[in-house]
């Protein structure tokens, strides 16, 4: 800045009317750097008071108080959001490890082998003892002679003696038949087997599997409760869970129910025997 300009504002003033409700109006002139000094001493005296206040009073309690209550507050939303990311992941690992059970249990039911290294799936499958008993047995020779001619023979009974809402119809996606019953009542197993999957999915709720013989697998959807397990054998006709109404592809309590071979739905309905 200028001297020619330090002169100009030292020569400066500033005018003050008050608009007071009198008949005669005062203006009031001040120099411009006694208002600048004026505003300085103000500043001053404000930081002042603050200090005295922030000393002597519980002031400065109350504000660290608030102060306190807002990261408290901050820290509590913190820990929230951590714990739903937590749950998050630990929904979208369990709903990983579903889907991988469930792609496995479906190519389970595709064959008679399954691979040695993998630890978790063992013992899935159900299987018949392939070694003759020393000394020989007619029984298991007449157990060899009925899989060998008669093993294809193999006949399902109904899960549930209800009526038929939706058929099979693959054209249109839908892979089973749905049993229009209302929720708890009780699903049969359709065949002897052995329970090659059992926990809730998203979109099919509570779902159970099961191998048969021959690559048959059945399938159970929408179930309000599974009361079989992973490896647990079952015969025909024994309950293995309770109808409902979970999953998000089901508008009501229902049972669909489903039967593969060779990893290819079939029509339930031509297996079917009273």
């Amino acid at each position: 800045m200028s001297l020619f300009s330090i002169k100009n504002l030292k020569k400066s003033s500033v005018y003050i009317t008050p608009n007071f409700p009198t008949l005669e109006t005062k203006r009031y002139k001040i120099k411009f750097f006694r208002l600048v000094r004026y505003f300085i001493l103000l500043i001053i005296a404000l930081v002042l008071i603050l200090a005295v206040l922030f000393t002597y009073t519980p002031l400065n309690k109350i504000i660290m108080y608030l102060e306190n209550e807002k990261i408290l507050l901050q820290t509590e939303r913190i820990e929230l959001l951590e714990n739903r990311v937590v749950i998050l992941i630990n929904e979208l690992n369990r709903i990983s490890n579903v889907d991988k059970r469930l792609n496995y249990a479906l190519t389970l039911g595709k064959t008679d082998s399954l691979d040695s290294t993998a630890a978790i799936y063992d013992s899935l499958r159900k299987t018949k003892g392939n070694i003759i008993p020393p000394g020989g047995s007619i029984l298991f020779a007449f157990e060899n002679l009925y899989d060998r001619y008669f093993s294809d023979s193999l006949f399902f009974i109904k899960p549930i003696n209800s009526i038929v809402g939706r058929g099979f119809n693959p054209e249109n996606g839908h892979l089973g038949i749905d049993y229009l019953v209302k929720e708890g009542t009780p699903v049969f197993a359709t065949a002897d087997g052995t329970i090659i999957f059992a926990d809730y999915t998203i979109e099919n709720g509570n779902e159970i599997i099961i191998q048969h013989d021959n690559n048959y697998v059945s399938i159970y959807l929408h179930c309000s409760a599974l009361l079989k397990s992973v490896r647990e054998d079952v015969i025909q006709g024994e309950i293995i869970a309770l109808t409902g109404n979970t999953g998000t592809n089901t508008s009501g309590a229902h049972l669909h129910f489903e039967i593969w071979k060779n990893l290819k739905p079939i029509n339930p309905e031509g297996l079917f025997i009273n």
